[in-house]
């Protein structure tokens, strides 16, 4: 059978679910259930099945758009660091002692250690992409107020310093071999939700044919982000640096939430447009996603169908 090359935008069932690469594994979010699947050092599949459970479930007012971006953000971090901390106590060594950290967050916080630790995780995450791709950037570009006078020149120099910086990142981080694997978990989790978005019988041999980049993935999402940025700094100037900082903090929950919906409206569009938009993001993904082999496929197949609902509807994206 001809492989499938290009990316389908107009499938024939669109869903909501989204997933994640892990350590030997893939986690899988639907519209009633989170689900990791790992592959274990003895071969076997470990599947773990928890219900979700948003703050917009209880405040209304978070579904809507532009906020539900940053929400949706900050929870994928939240449920994704959880994820991948579950995947890698399956591949720690046998002998290997907590850490300084590690005991005094079990002995202040007990039986929360855990939870605790995820919020940190996200938090320390947050800050050091805060510092690398939005303040970092605006660092650099503030050398060359004096060559350029122009602040939206300025605005669109410090965007490009931001897209290299991500890029140089990005393929640095896909060198590690480790991380090669992890992408490779990536890929399959794309083909598995082509698989189903195709309404294909959900097994290794239907979507290994599949391409592994997805318009919907959370690469293009972080491209997306670095693009918007560009646009909303624009209308602040080069004020000074203190004023710039916070100007570049304060707007991010903003560029996150217009990100967003732009990300869902391309994702269900098959119009030129939405194309050309998406392409960048969908070229990176040629970085952050390799092809996996028949057995990770496995793994991302038994997660997708452990969150699929009888009510086709449910998972509309």
């Amino acid at each position: 059978m001809k492989k499938i090359k290009t990316v389908n935008r107009k499938p024939k069932h669109m869903t909501s679910i989204g997933g994640q690469a892990l350590i030997e594994g893939v986690m899988m979010k639907g519209p009633k259930d989170i689900s990791i699947a790992v592959r274990k050092p003895d071969g076997k599949i470990e599947l773990k099945n928890e219900k979700v459970s948003s703050l917009s479930d209880k405040y209304r007012f978070l579904k809507l758009p532009f906020i539900r971006g940053t929400v949706a953000l900050i929870e994928a971090m939240v449920i994704g660091t959880r994820s991948l901390m579950y995947s890698a106590q399956f591949y720690e060594e046998e002998d290997a002692q907590p850490g300084k950290v590690d005991k005094f967050l079990e002995k202040v916080f007990k039986d929360k250690a855990d939870d605790i630790a995820i919020y940190l995780s996200v938090f320390i995450s947050i800050i050091l992409a805060v510092g690398l791709f939005i303040l970092g950037p605006s660092f650099l570009t503030n050398f060359l107020k004096n060559k350029i006078e122009t602040p939206l020149v300025l605005n669109l120099v410090e965007g490009l310093v931001r897209l290299t910086i991500f890029l140089i990142y990005i393929y640095a981080v896909s060198k590690m071999e480790d991380i090669k694997r992890v992408f490779e978990y990536h890929g399959a989790e794309h083909k598995s939700i082509h698989c189903y978005e195709n309404e294909e019988e959900l097994i290794v041999k239907n979507a290994k044919k599949y391409t592994t980049l997805h318009p919907r993935c959370g690469t293009s999402f972080l491209f997306m982000v670095m693009m918007v940025s560009i646009i909303v700094f624009s209308f602040f100037g080069w004020p000074n640096p203190l004023m710039r900082f916070v100007s570049r903090i304060v707007m991010l929950p903003v560029i996150a939430g217009i990100s967003y919906e732009i990300n869902k409206r391309i994702g269900r569009s098959n119009s030129l447009v939405a194309r050309i938009v998406s392409y960048p993001g969908l070229m990176l993904q040629k970085i952050t996603t390799n092809e996996p082999d028949d057995s990770q496929l496995e793994v991302a197949l038994a997660a997708l169908k452990s969150v699929l609902v009888d009510d086709r509807e449910a998972d509309l994206w």
